[in-house]
């Protein structure tokens, strides 16, 4: 497996390198240096070969952005990688997935928080999520506002089978938002995270926050991600 997909083994090595100089680099004023950083491998069209692969390299947190395609490969992924889902999820999806991820990253509506409440406690579960903010008001992606997400959070403490892990969020790309934009972005994620942490509010315990992608993550890391999804620059560009 090694010298058919070796390349994996190298891009993790290269982006691992990079994200190691970011967190070094990092002002105080976004969480410092030495703070440590954790690589999502995002899984989005790539078999399970590819993906066992990544995960003896040293990989042991995936992401999956579908919910079909989760149930398709999920007993086919090696153990000892945390599975995460990523991807907008229907409410009539989340009963499927309930069981088979750690945590859900994409939580974007009261109803949508309303339905994993629901399975997580006919499966005994407290579910760990993080709010999905739309941080570019880009009307092709999801995501609550900026200006919500402080009202959002607070609801979400109400759920007894939920728990509240952190924020989400997804730049513009880069033909659409040069460097400068995206660190701004990424700034005033960082700004809205703190912000909601200060509250100190029950059942809320912002640990991640998770932003960045193959193109903007060491811009993420110097604003303060310590969650980074990176499918593209690990296993290529058709994946």
């Amino acid at each position: 497996m090694d010298g058919k997909f070796g390349y994996i083994k190298k891009n993790l090595g290269d982006i691992q390198e990079k994200i190691d100089r970011a967190v070094l680099c990092r002002d105080p004023a976004y969480g410092g240096a030495g703070k440590k950083v954790r690589l999502m491998a995002v899984t989005k069209t790539v078999e399970p070969e590819k993906i066992n692969c990544a995960i003896a390299a040293g990989v042991d947190l995936i992401g999956e952005n579908r919910a079909g395609e989760l149930l398709e490969k999920h007993d086919k992924i090696a153990g000892g990688a945390e599975i995460h889902f990523i991807g907008n999820l229907q409410t009539n999806k989340v009963k499927y997935i309930i069981d088979k991820v750690s945590l859900i990253q994409s939580v974007n509506s009261i109803r949508l928080a309303e339905e994993i409440d629901k399975r997580a406690s006919q499966h005994g579960l407290k579910m760990d999520i993080l709010a999905e903010v739309n941080i570019g008001g880009e009307e092709s992606k999801t995501g609550i506002s900026p200006g919500e997400a402080l009202d959002f959070v607070s609801k979400l403490k109400e759920f007894g089978n939920l728990r509240v892990k952190g924020l989400m969020t997804m730049a513009p790309p880069p033909e659409k938002s040069k460097k400068a934009q995206t660190l701004k972005l990424f700034s005033e994620m960082r700004e809205i995270f703190v912000d909601i942490s200060s509250k100190k509010m029950d059942n809320i315990d912002m640990e991640i926050l998770s932003m960045g992608m193959s193109e903007d993550f060491e811009e993420a890391i110097s604003r303060g991600a310590n969650v980074v999804r990176i499918g593209r620059a690990i296993f290529g560009e058709k994946f």
